[in-house]
């Protein structure tokens, strides 16, 4: 990835128009004072293979072949909910009870969570490598005083068999909110503010939502923070690291332009390549707060 290629930075006519409002004591202050990053296709796990392939190979298991497209197209999701959703996809559903003799059901959920979560485990290990220029951009927004949080459509014991392993390569978040953690996550506003709480942070348009998922968008979003789409290492693009390195422009251009359309629907405020491109983004939402601008207008 290279660092030094230009921010695909929001065009307005593209994505909403942000609310204006006279700056005020509060903006001057504050700034950003949070940011707030998913995980796999974020931070790490470039083209978020641990999921993509376990949800693969948990309902090849079962019987029911899915294609990775169908496997990614919920991504964001908290992973349960990621399995029902497949599970009613009409040629999901209509292949289940072909095979099962019977509908799609929540039991058929729990069967397939059982069996995916420890299958989830031994994959996130394996793709646990931090992407690279994060740490270098948390350090740097740690400099700056920022708080640093986030968010995960993973259940806690998946998070438990990598936190570790990610914070001995330099990404160790002040605070986690995952998906079973509460009774409600993505895509409602929930674990987002959840994470606020325990980071101490308000207002909310003083926060920044890195992510990159619809579901994980909407998060950022309608909890009233700034949000910004991952194009090239998310689920989205869905290419390993020497994948991406190994397209030429056109090919970049490309990928970029297919990950913008399926990120669309969640309005992002910001796109870039990767979270290494996330500083100038930061220096904009700072402009912005000061010229009395907000989030989700």
């Amino acid at each position: 990835m290279d660092a030094s290629h230009p921010v695909a930075l929001r065009p307005d006519e593209h994505f909403h128009q942000p609310r204006v409002v006279a700056p005020d004591s509060d903006t001057l202050r504050l700034g950003v004072r949070a940011v707030v990053f998913d995980w796999a296709g974020t931070v790490v796990d470039f083209g978020s293979r641990a999921p993509a392939m376990t949800f693969v190979e948990t309902f090849s298991a079962q019987g029911v072949p899915v294609t990775e497209a169908e496997a990614r197209a919920p991504m964001g999701l908290p992973k349960r909910d990621h399995i029902r959703t497949m599970g009613m996809m009409a040629r999901v559903a209509e292949a289940w009870r072909d095979i099962h003799g019977s509908a799609f059901d929540e039991a058929a959920v729990d069967r397939l969570y059982e069996a995916f979560t420890p299958r989830q485990v031994m994959a996130v290990r394996a793709h646990a490598d931090v992407i690279a220029g994060v740490v270098s951009v948390v350090d740097a927004l740690r400099r700056r005083g920022i708080r640093i949080g986030s968010t995960t459509g993973y259940p806690r014991i998946v998070m438990a068999a990598i936190t570790d392993l990610v914070a001995s390569q330099g990404f160790a978040p002040d605070a986690m909110v995952c998906a079973d953690d509460l009774p409600v996550t993505r895509p409602t506003p929930l674990g987002m503010w959840r994470c606020l709480i325990e980071l101490g942070v308000w207002p909310a348009w003083s926060a920044v939502k890195v992510d990159d998922t619809v579901p994980g968008l909407l998060e950022g979003r309608d909890a009233g923070a700034w949000t910004v789409g991952i194009l090239a290492s998310g689920n989205a693009a869905g290419l390993t690291h020497a994948e991406w390195d190994a397209l030429d422009d056109r090919g970049r251009q490309e990928l970029r332009d297919r990950s913008s359309a399926a990120l669309a629907r969640a309005r992002p405020d910001f796109t870039i390549d990767t979270v290494a491109n996330l500083l100038p983004v930061i220096d904009q939402i700072g402009h912005r707060l000061w010229c009395g601008e907000r989030p989700g207008g």
